[in-house]
């Protein structure tokens, strides 16, 4: 836009109260049948004329000056983007937080999420304070499963998935709503498959080690989508306990990678490869949220626990298999701590 277009523009929007006004302070002179032409007719001449102000036979006459209409179309401006930049603060940063239940699943047929959900991490974002929090919780913990009775927390999933496929998340999310009683309304879930591609899509991600894990020395080593998926999945020499610490550690590397300006080439295919593969009911409108309030506290900054050994009682049920008894009185604490209870 050129400089005397927008000059025009801001006069034609300072005329805008002289449109609403029941009197209008112009006029053309006088219409063929020698009367006065109407608001609408002068206004539709008024916007023509100074849109093209090619047919300067008939003169406008004003009753302010173009330094007055200047001024109020610059008000009216000024105005509209304080609203705008209102707007999208309040949007940005309510609701004051955003809990979202973040699911693996394990191997599955193709095509199908039908399978025990190996990682379970409760998530929590407040965008103004700003703070991210998440909480690892163990796949063999021993709960109360809704409509099922006790069981291992990550069978809750399949067992829904096996009666009505696609309603697994909804049922760990009751389920962790039960026992955790933590209100939880959204849950992304992907298959482990399907974060190889994220990561290749990604170039690979770099981590960071400080000891030897899983097979690689201390260190910096960049993994692709295959090293990646054996790196949070092993559990070789480890437990559960250990993997859920990789599965935090790489997320994180994640996050950081994608913050840095080089990676944003790959943004396009990560997005891409993040819609094919995982699955959502978080709305649209909170994704821009939950970026904003990692962005603002950085890789660094985002709170990370695990429900650690001495939060748990290992015993084996009468059927053989051997659990994790939650110690809720350790647990609690620790839970209040991150999502404000």
């Amino acid at each position: 836009m050129s400089l005397q277009s927008f000059y025009w523009l801001v006069y034609s929007v300072g005329l805008i109260p002289q449109f609403l006004s029941p009197r209008p302070r112009w006029s053309f002179g006088k219409t063929k049948n020698g009367k006065r032409g109407s608001g609408e007719v002068v206004a539709k001449k008024l916007w023509h004329r100074m849109v093209s102000y090619s047919d300067k036979t008939q003169p406008i006459h004003l009753a302010g000056s173009k330094n007055n209409y200047l001024m109020s179309g610059c008000l009216i401006f000024l105005t509209a983007i304080v609203c705008v930049c209102a707007v999208s603060i309040f949007y940005i940063l309510y609701p004051p937080r955003i809990n979202v239940l973040v699911i693996g699943i394990d191997a599955a047929p193709e095509d199908t999420y039908l399978g025990r959900s190996d990682t379970i991490i409760l998530t929590t974002a407040q965008p103004l304070r700003p703070y991210f929090g998440m909480l690892s919780v163990p796949r063999d913990l021993w709960v109360d499963i809704p409509g099922v009775g006790e069981n291992r927390i990550n069978t809750a999933h399949i067992y829904a998935e096996l009666e009505d496929p696609g309603s697994g998340p909804f049922a760990l999310i009751k389920t962790v709503q039960k026992n955790f009683s933590v209100d939880i309304e959204y849950s992304v879930r992907i298959r482990f498959d399907g974060f190889e591609h994220i990561v290749n899509a990604m170039e690979g991600v770099v981590v960071d080690l400080e000891t030897p894990m899983s097979g690689y020395s201390a260190g910096t080593h960049r993994l692709d989508g295959q090293g990646a998926l054996a790196f949070v999945r092993d559990r070789s020499g480890t437990d559960d306990f250990y993997r859920m610490a990789r599965g935090q550690l790489f997320l994180k590397a994640i996050t950081e990678q994608l913050a840095e300006p080089s990676q944003w080439k790959n943004l396009p295919s990560v997005i891409r490869a993040v819609t094919d593969t995982i699955d959502t009911n978080v709305p649209v409108w909170h994704w821009p949220r939950l970026i904003f309030t990692v962005f603002r506290v950085g890789p660094g900054g985002i709170d990370s626990y695990v429900i650690s050994r001495d939060m748990v009682n290992p015993f084996t049920t009468a059927g053989g298999a051997q659990v994790l008894a939650p110690d809720w009185g350790k647990i609690n604490p620790l839970v209040s701590g991150i999502f404000g209870k």
